[in-house]
């Protein structure tokens, strides 16, 4: 397609499987029999992912515990009371703390990549939390003979791994969320957290070259688990005169649901830069009504006019179900709208390309 179009990530998980996610974690399955399952799922995801005409894939993050987890499942030197993330309709999401170094990915995004590579011919993509976000389980108080500054540089290390193991592994492009963007603001509307995030991840996307960050994007919303964000409240305006700051090629930004379309128009307008491309949200995931192809269309044929053509790519919002146990948004529901926003792309285009 002339316009492209990918997924962000996550895609609900089958019954079965976060049945069996529970009963992992009573003990009631064994590893091997929650592997079978997993196996099972992420096979019949990249299936129904073919079948919607995608031109690129994920493999939906079938066996992740989370999109901001992975990299430390499994961890021993955790505590459960770190930061508490809460969401619009008052449920919320708390993060381990680090409790002692050295830090290290216990598991590396590659090997979800590998592994769905196997089923499929078509291009996969890979999601990769933000080192932002995996900054926030170290604890205010310090750690005894561990500092901040050694703990920022073998995370560093340990994203700037875990990128590359994708790339070298021939993942069509990397995708690192960064969906605190907006949330940091909301914490601290000086932006000084969000500028030291940007700072942070700029040392991650620094290590790579020109031509790496062709294939590096970042993504950003106000959060999305079980239909409710964290900060949808914050102007997108405040954040993008600093997120195009990024030193990445492409940005997938939440869009469908963003209620001042044109002041964000405007705002990428003028802040992104040259060799940013541009993936406007034309699903919105936390809305249960499918959207239809040409409503689709016409959100694209509306950003064109301000978005170059040639700059122009389209995404969902957000993944669909970001943290495992999240069932708010069926399956059936999902691969729907992904094949609307496909359809939709390919009206687009016909219209846009010559």
């Amino acid at each position: 397609m002339k316009i492209p179009t990918e997924p962000i990530g996550s895609i609900p998980r089958p019954a079965y499987l976060t049945e069996a996610m529970k009963a992992l974690s009573l003990g009631q399955v064994s590893e091997k029999e929650f592997s079978s399952l997993t196996e099972r799922a992420l096979r019949e995801t990249v299936k129904e992912f073919e079948q919607t005409g995608s031109p690129v894939i994920t493999d939906g993050e079938q066996s992740k515990p989370s999109f901001a987890t992975y990299p430390i499942h499994g961890m021993k030197q955790l505590a459960a009371d770190g930061v508490i993330i809460p969401f619009a309709d008052g449920h919320t999401r708390q993060l381990p703390r680090l409790t002692a170094g050295p830090f290290k990915f216990q598991t590396y995004a590659s090997s979800y990549f590998e592994k769905a590579k196997l089923l499929t011919q078509l291009p996969v993509k890979q999601a990769v939390i933000s080192s932002s976000a995996i900054s926030l389980l170290y604890p205010q108080g310090g750690i005894p003979n561990y500092s901040r500054d050694q703990f920022i540089r073998d995370l560093i290390n340990e994203s700037v791994y875990d990128i590359r193991r994708c790339l070298d592994r021939g993942a069509y492009n990397v995708q690192i969320d960064f969906t605190e963007a907006r949330l940091a603001i909301k914490l601290d509307p000086s932006k000084q957290l969000l500028k030291s995030f940007i700072d942070l991840n700029n040392q991650v996307l620094d290590q790579f070259t020109d031509t790496d960050r062709k294939k590096i994007g970042i993504h950003t919303c106000p959060g999305g688990d079980h239909d409710s964000t964290h900060s949808a409240d914050i102007s997108y305006t405040e954040l993008l005169p600093d997120l195009f700051d990024l030193h990445a090629g492409n940005f997938y930004l939440e869009y469908a649901g963003e209620k001042d379309k044109a002041t964000t128009l405007k705002a990428i307008k003028e802040y992104a830069k040259p060799n940013q491309r541009i993936f406007i949200g034309v699903i919105n995931v936390i809305d249960p009504r499918i959207e239809t192809p040409e409503e689709v269309r016409d959100l694209i044929l509306e950003a064109a006019e301000t978005i170059p053509v040639d700059r122009l790519g389209t995404t969902d919002d957000c993944g669909f179900s970001p943290f495992a146990d999240d069932s708010s948004t069926s399956r059936q529901t999902a691969f729907a709208k992904i094949r609307a926003r496909i359809q939709g792309t390919a009206l687009a285009e016909k219209k846009l390309v010559k």
